[in-house]
Parts: C-alpha cells; sequence; structure tokens
C-alpha cells in the first residue's frame, strides 16, 4: 500500500479547493489545478484532502495524484523558491522587468524571459532567487538559467544552485612535453 498516497493533505486558511474532472486549487499566490486519472478520487472532509485508488492497478498514479497535490496546495499557500549563485569574474545578472539579463562571459549578454506565473529578482547582481506557486516550474527555470553556464569542474565559474557543492578537477600539467 502506498505511504505517500495514505497521507492526508490538509488545507491551510484561505485556499480553495474544487473537485471535478481535476482539482483546482485557489488561494492567495494563484491558482493550479491538478489532473485526477481514472482509477483514483479525491475526497475533502475536516479540511482535509484524501487520495484514493480504487484497486492496486493504480498504486503508482495513486502517490503521484497525492504529491501532486499537496504540491499546489503548497504552491499556492506559501509558494516555491529556488536560489542561485553566479560566480566568475564580470559576470553578472541585470532585471529589466520580466527580462533577465546575464553577462556570462559571452561576447553578448543572454536575456532570459521569465515565463509567466513565475517571479525572479537580483540580489547584489550576482544571487538570483526564483519563485512561483508552481513547484516544476519554478524548478525547470531555475535548470534553464542553470543551463546557460553550468558550473565549470576546473575553474569553479558559471551559475550553480546556492549551497550546491561542486568537486574541483585538478587541471593539466605540463610535465610530459619536451
Amino acid at each position: 500500500m502506498s505511504r505517500i498516497g495514505k497521507k492526508p493533505i490538509g488545507i491551510p486558511q484561505g485556499v480553495k479547493v474544487s473537485i471535478g474532472a481535476e482539482l483546482t486549487v485557489e488561494g492567495p499566490k494563484g491558482r493550479l489545478t491538478v489532473p485526477i486519472p481514472a482509477g483514483i478520487r479525491v475526497e475533502q472532509r475536516d479540511g482535509q484532502l484524501e487520495v484514493k485508488r480504487e484497486d492496486e492497478r493504480h498504486a503508482a498514479l495513486h502517490g503521484l495524484t497525492r504529491a501532486l497535490a499537496a504540491n499546489a496546495v503548497q504552491g499556492v499557500s506559501s509558494g516555491f523558491v529556488r536560489e542561485l549563485d553566479i560566480v566568475g569574474i564580470g559576470y553578472r545578472a541585470e532585471q529589466k522587468g520580466r527580462v533577465l539579463a546575464l553577462s556570462l562571459g559571452y561576447s553578448h549578454p543572454i536575456e532570459f524571459v521569465l515565463p509567466r506565473g513565475v517571479e525572479a529578482r537580483v540580489e547584489k547582481g550576482t544571487h538570483i532567487v526564483v519563485s512561483g506557486a508552481d513547484k516544476q516550474l519554478v524548478g525547470q527555470v531555475a535548470a534553464n538559467l542553470r543551463a546557460l553556464r553550468p558550473p565549470d569542474p576546473y575553474k569553479q565559474k558559471g551559475i550553480r544552485y546556492t549551497g550546491e557543492r561542486l568537486r574541483k578537477k585538478v587541471g593539466k600539467t605540463g610535465a610530459g612535453s619536451k
């Protein structure tokens, strides 16, 4: 039996949930919908959501649906945040409305347009905070930003998640060539 699927989801104050063909969650941070697959049903009672399944064939979808519903409830109530650090001489970011202008050592600045539902702010020119209600979208935007200049294992330069530990590699030595 799915342990994750069995756990009830607490609904915080100010969050409205409507159950139909899909689960719609509304709160102060926005509105999200979660699809409810066949064989899974969602019930609301006593200020909690419970995800039930018809039989064992739907075991994988049971835990998945519960996790997606819990992320939606948390997203519309408190939101999700990913933080990135830019490391390197001359590397910096600047915010221009919904566009991030990034100088990452290339011959041109990179303009990254933020999708709707995601906010970003630049602190001190080298620290980017990505936030929003949709956990998947926030994580994807952070991953796309990181992919613009992934951290280099030799020089330790690039965009990395805050707190990400990198394994420093030793560079080549010129001892073998004469």
